[in-house]
């Protein structure tokens, strides 16, 4: 999870869909509480996971308040079950306070997903008797709530029932306890005996992203003339057959062959589980690419527009670009941003939004201006661990076109090219600016 929530429903529905992919008979459990539930990426998860039919349990502990905020202002049905129920799926209440409740109902159901793989909505009615954290405290709750809550505390409760079962006695209880203390104490004096930490810069800035050793695959001889999309469209297809766990995901990708018929064919040739058609629901679509990575995938979206990176903002700048210093965790993931104007598209279609996401750690942004580099470009990113966004300039698809090698082959991301030398001045610049640079450099000569 990260603190805004919502985008581990997507994380989930990621890490179910590999599951399914490698039909290992998984279940993937995700947790929210009641305030969770309101966010978005909680309604795309549950949307996406009915559609795709994937084996994930949400599970949501209702416990009457998210922070201080009471479950009458935050929704107006009447049991969270309902919103699965709404999404097509299977959706149960479950006394959360119950310890045997809460098992057998569980394993039943997930024993049962095994076999029958099918997203399930749980609502745990439970309640929290301590604050959100140690500093808002309880004070907003009535006191009756509280006591009333008391009542059914899971472990004076369940102690009772074993007591009265026979199986529980207090010698055995104390025992417990003991033991339990002495393991926590223990823990405690190895905790405080470790020194403090220390760090430098270079520390900090090495554990932003996954190691990666760049291996230069060198182009063959044979070339071809391509226009900038067809560059793109070969260095994508020659990685799905490099990588048999390279999944593309994206709106209109499969049957209609994407919106600039890059993975036209590519249906054909792969299968829907590795070319899959998404509902328009960007956010959850960034989050199960992550899903798909911590399962050993790797996910390729389709931003159909770059413009509508801004519906996926947060789990782009926040779970994939931070996983990796935050839990050593790779995110896998190229998101593939067709962007810029010149092509009549209008003001939601045609943004050249780069300095977005070049101003976040632990993202690489990777921006071709020519199909040779694209192609080659583009087969590394996908080879690095780390999340790549890769911005391709629709006005150049068409209109650039080059002599490109017809094998698979890769090129370093960040060195530049040296495309015209002379004394005066320098210009660094990427994508269309640089046919802009050039021409204003012949205009200038």
């Amino acid at each position: 999870m990260i603190s805004h929530l919502g985008p581990q429903f997507g994380v989930a529905d990621g890490i179910a869909l590999a599951n399914k992919l490698k039909k290992n008979n998984q279940v993937c459990a995700v947790f929210t509480g009641d305030g969770g539930t309101s966010e978005g990426d909680f309604h795309e998860a549950l949307n996406v996971a009915s559609v795709w039919n994937l084996p994930v349990m949400f599970c949501i502990e209702n416990n009457g308040y998210g922070l201080s905020t009471p479950t009458s202002q935050q929704f107006n049905c009447e049991n969270l079950k309902d919103r699965g129920i709404g999404y097509g799926m299977e959706a149960h209440i479950i006394e959360g306070n119950n310890i045997l409740e809460v098992y057998t109902r569980v394993k039943e159901l997930v024993e049962d997903m095994r076999i029958n793989p099918r997203p399930i909505l749980m609502e745990f009615k439970t309640f929290r008797v301590r604050g959100h954290e140690e500093a808002s405290g309880t004070k907003y709750v009535p006191k009756e709530l509280l006591q009333m809550w008391d009542l059914r505390d899971p472990l004076e409760n369940y102690c009772a029932y074993l007591q009265n079962e026979g199986i529980l006695t207090e010698e055995i209880q104390i025992a417990y306890k003991q033991e339990i203390l002495k393991e926590i104490n223990d823990g405690l004096e190895i905790a405080f005996a470790e020194p403090e930490m220390e760090s430098i810069v270079s520390n900090e800035l090495n554990d932003v992203f996954q190691p990666f050793e760049y291996l230069e695959v060198k182009e063959n001889n044979k070339k071809e003339t391509l226009r900038l999309i067809d560059a793109i469209s070969e260095g994508l297809k020659q990685s799905m057959q490099r990588h048999d766990n390279l999944v593309l995901m994206g709106q209109d990708i499969a049957e209609y062959g994407g919106v600039f018929k890059i993975t036209d064919g590519f249906l054909e040739e792969f299968g829907e589980e590795r070319v899959r058609n998404t509902p328009i629901c960007e956010s959850v679509i960034v989050s199960a690419a992550m899903g798909l990575s911590i399962s050993g995938y790797k996910a390729m979206m389709e931003m159909q527009f770059s413009d509508f990176a801004s519906t996926g903002f947060n789990p782009i700048v926040n779970l994939l670009a931070k996983s990796n210093y935050r839990w050593n965790q790779k995110a896998d993931v190229v998101i593939r941003m067709p962007c810029g104007a010149g092509v009549g598209a209008g003001p939601f279609h045609s943004q050249t939004n780069e300095a977005w996401f070049t101003h976040t750690p632990g993202l690489k942004v990777v921006y071709p201006a020519f199909p040779y580099d694209a192609k080659g470009l583009l087969a590394t990113a996908i080879e690095d661990p780390n999340p790549v966004l890769f911005f391709e300039h629709k006005a150049l698809y068409r209109s650039i076109r080059q002599e490109v090698p017809t094998d698979y082959y890769t090129l370093p991301i960040g060195k530049a090219s040296i495309l015209k030398e002379g004394n005066e001045i320098t210009i660094i610049t990427y994508g269309a600016g640089v046919h802009w640079a050039l021409n204003t450099l012949d205009e200038l000569e």
